[in-house]
């Protein structure tokens, strides 16, 4: 079955920097849009970025444009997730998730909104202090 399992999580100050890791197993990975998830206590799920199967078409969200930066490795099944410059409403559980179709029926379209995706991980907690 489709696994995702994140790492790379914990407690940083503002200015800091983390990587988050998402090791996907259970499907054929190089096929599949992968995205990064985030979710603060009492707020919805929201988009952070996205990667295509291929590598070549990558979206953000606008508040961490310029900060964060998403990329694969289809031969290692892992997508990651570099942040830089974290300020204290970055906090939140991050999610990486998988596209629900894979790139031969999405052909040009990359997924943003949570209901584009139908496999997720279990989250890791990220935190940044001020």
């Amino acid at each position: 079955q489709v696994q995702l399992v994140e790492s790379g999580g914990g407690v940083v100050q503002t200015g800091d920097s983390l990587t988050l890791s998402c090791a996907a197993s259970g499907f054929t990975f190089s096929s599949y849009t992968m995205g990064w998830f985030r979710q603060a206590p009492g707020k919805a799920r929201e988009f952070v970025a996205v990667i295509n199967w291929s590598g070549d078409r990558i979206y953000y969200e606008d508040s961490v444009k310029g900060r964060f930066a998403i990329s694969r490795d289809n031969a290692k099944n892992t997508v990651i997730l570099q942040m830089i410059s974290l300020k204290p409403e970055d906090t939140a559980v991050y999610y990486c998730a998988a596209d629900r179709f894979p790139q031969s029926k999405r052909r040009i379209v990359v997924p943003t909104a949570v209901e584009g995706f139908g496999s997720w991980g279990q989250g890791t907690q990220v935190t940044v202090s001020s």
